[in-house]
């Protein structure tokens, strides 16, 4: 089916339901008319046999006939009316229902093209991707801030040693300052004695000085 009849069809039905429609309510006004009428003419024959249930019996009877035939024929248009009414209100519901569908059927198609190609799988594929490159570039970022991951690789007591060899160099260098040079024998020997007055006296201001560098 070309697309030309698929819009031709389409608007072949619109225009159908919407003739179909205007002529059962033209159809209903004619039968209210018809209902307005039969009820005047019943009202009527009423009042006609009431007027002459006493004086003229004939009259009157032949008007409750015609009130009779009246009222049948108002049954027959209520019920056409109602058939109208039921088959009008289908109509409508069906051409409602119609045009719901086409509005969902294109709801549809525009997720179809927005989506495209576009699957669970690749979704996965590139969130898989996404993260792995994530996590590259963290590992980048840690390698760039830690300076010291060179490959070389650090010998925290030779660091300890450097630092008791500083520690001394600035003792030494305070005391000569103060001219009380302490005596430092190589490694291994043992110092020489001093004498106690005076190593008493180095001792307690080596201990203030170390406790104002601790400060």
């Amino acid at each position: 089916m070309s697309w030309f009849s698929l819009i031709t069809g389409r608007r072949d039905t619109k225009t159908a339901t919407r003739d179909a429609i205007v002529t059962l309510r033209q159809q209903l006004s004619m039968l209210e008319k018809k209902e307005e009428y039969l009820k005047k003419k019943i009202d009527e024959e009423t009042a006609k046999a009431r007027h002459n249930s006493v004086n003229n019996k004939a009259v009157a009877m032949a008007a409750l006939r015609r009130k009779k035939a009246h009222e049948e024929q108002m049954d027959k248009i209520s019920g056409q009316r109602f058939q109208l009414e039921t088959q009008m209100n289908t109509i409508e519901s069906a051409n409602l229902n119609a045009e719901t569908m086409q509005a969902m059927k294109k709801g549809s198609d525009a997720l179809k093209a927005i989506h495209g190609n576009l699957t669970i799988d690749k979704v996965d594929t590139t969130m898989e991707a996404i993260n792995e490159q994530r996590q590259i570039a963290n590992e980048i970022s840690d390698a760039i801030s830690n300076p010291m991951a060179n490959g070389m690789e650090i010998d925290e007591d030779d660091l300890k040693q450097e630092l008791a060899g500083l520690e001394a160099e600035v003792l030494t260098s305070t005391l000569a300052a103060a001219g009380h040079v302490p005596v430092h024998s190589p490694a291994g020997k043992a110092p020489p004695e001093a004498i106690p007055e005076e190593e008493d006296q180095e001792e307690a201001q080596l201990k203030e000085l170390q406790a104002a560098l601790a400060m």
